[in-house]
């Protein structure tokens, strides 16, 4: 959960610290960062390909596969890597058709393009991340992510405020950061996985495995969709992102700062849901599918717990949270509004994102994808240009659509996860 935490802690530091610069950089920053998390996550998503397959050949004690797996995802999330970084700066060029604020777009443009560049070490992070954790060690990416975090924030206050003899770039600054952070990070992961003693065997054995296309395929079939399912997902958020800022600076403003706040609980139960992957994906190398249901139904509990817990936080803190952000009297109120909703929405953005994480463990990919598509871009996206926009609802109604997008696919998520591991109890009496 703290690694997964990690990747959104850099966008929530460079919220905070921009906020302090005004309204429309804090807005400039909400931009960027809703396109950018789209390419960042579908990465990501992709990356997890790596992880069900590497916990099912740990299963099963079969070292030469393990090896051949990371292998093989390494060269493709580099590769990836690249294609992201390229990917980014042609996007950065369409940002102009969004129709948004000059100013706000005057200031989010330096700053995307500064962390686009930040893709690569992502990816490469990646690729040795989900090895290590498909072996169910993740305390070093957690200790590395939490380093890269701390980071992030002093190159921040160097680089935004020019403070302790940086230059002062001010937005641009945080994206330095970011990319400065990313690096070290990528760095300090291969280092530990190529010198750890208990990795060696899997490191001996990468010399010896050739790079075969049948591999990739295998592991792609997993890490496309598994990416498919988050540019459906935050595309969907990143789409309410650019509708609200048809409404206004100010509204746009008040959106990033109640998502940032629950981006931080999303990704925290994308751990759970890492960790569920990681247990259904290695059960079911040992063919014990009754534990594999049990594991998986044990994080949809625990998931819906957490969330429950965040939400109460929201609705309690709802008009002091945005206070960590910004001044604005007007902001505050409005991200105060959000964050209500937001409190709702907590356990189906949890029972959703665990979903996708035990049925990936189980390499069930497809259905899941297109729920998320059914869920978010013919329910989600069309109910929140209905409320919001023609209802003229404002912002309040298009995170009310975002809401019932959410329940949608966590409920059908559920409902999968029950059937396919039921089945496979009954399948293997």
């Amino acid at each position: 959960m703290l690694s997964q935490m990690g990747h959104i802690l850099v966008a929530v530091a460079d919220s905070m610290m921009v906020g302090r610069l005004g309204t429309v950089p804090l807005a400039s920053v909400s931009l960027a960062n809703s396109v950018f998390s789209i390419i960042m996550l579908f990465g990501i998503g992709v990356s997890y390909g790596m992880t069900p397959l590497v916990a099912a050949a740990d299963g099963a004690n079969d070292k030469r596969s393990g090896a051949k797996i990371f292998k093989h995802g390494v060269f493709l999330n580099t590769v990836l890597g690249i294609m992201l970084v390229l990917m980014g700066l042609l996007i950065g060029k369409g940002l102009v058709f969004l129709d948004q604020d000059p100013q706000v777009l005057a200031g989010a443009l330096p700053y995307f393009y500064t962390l686009v560049f930040s893709l690569l070490p992502l990816m490469v992070f990646q690729a040795f991340r989900q090895f290590t954790e498909g072996l169910s060690m993740t305390r070093q990416a957690m200790y590395i992510s939490i380093s890269g975090n701390v980071l992030n924030v002093f190159f921040n206050y160097g680089l935004i405020y020019g403070e302790m003899g940086m230059p002062e770039l001010g937005m641009v600054g945080a994206g330095w950061a970011s990319l400065i952070s990313r690096i070290i990070m990528a760095i300090a992961m291969v280092i530990f996985v190529l010198s750890y003693g208990k990795l060696r065997r899997y490191v001996i054995l990468w010399t010896k495995i050739k790079l075969h296309a049948a591999v990739m395929k295998k592991i792609l079939h997993i890490g496309i969709p598994s990416g498919m399912q988050y540019i459906f997902e935050i595309g969907a958020f990143s789409m309410a992102a650019v509708m609200v800022g048809w409404i206004g600076a100010e509204a746009l403003a008040a959106h990033q700062i109640a998502l940032n706040l629950s981006a931080i609980t999303y990704m925290i139960a994308t751990g759970i849901s890492a960790a569920g992957a990681i247990r259904t994906g290695n059960q079911l190398g040992r063919k014990d599918y009754t534990t594999l249901r049990r594991a998986g139904l044990t994080c949809f509990a625990m998931v819906a717990i957490m969330m429950a817990f965040f939400g109460a936080v929201f609705i309690m803190g709802n008009t002091y949270l945005p206070t960590w952000y910004i001044k604005d009297p007007v902001v505050i109120q409005m991200a105060g509004s959000l964050l209500i909703i937001a409190a709702f929405f907590q356990i189906s953005d949890g029972v959703q994102a665990v979903g996708l994480g035990v049925l990936r463990g189980i390499a069930d990919v497809k259905v899941p994808t297109l729920v998320t598509l059914f869920a978010y871009w013919l329910m989600a996206i069309p109910l929140a240009y209905l409320f919001g926009i023609y209802l003229d609802w404002g912002a309040i109604g298009i995170w009310i659509a975002l809401l019932i997008g959410l329940t949608i696919a966590a409920i059908l998520h559920l409902i999968r996860f029950h059937l396919l591991s039921k089945y496979f109890i009954v399948k293997n009496r």
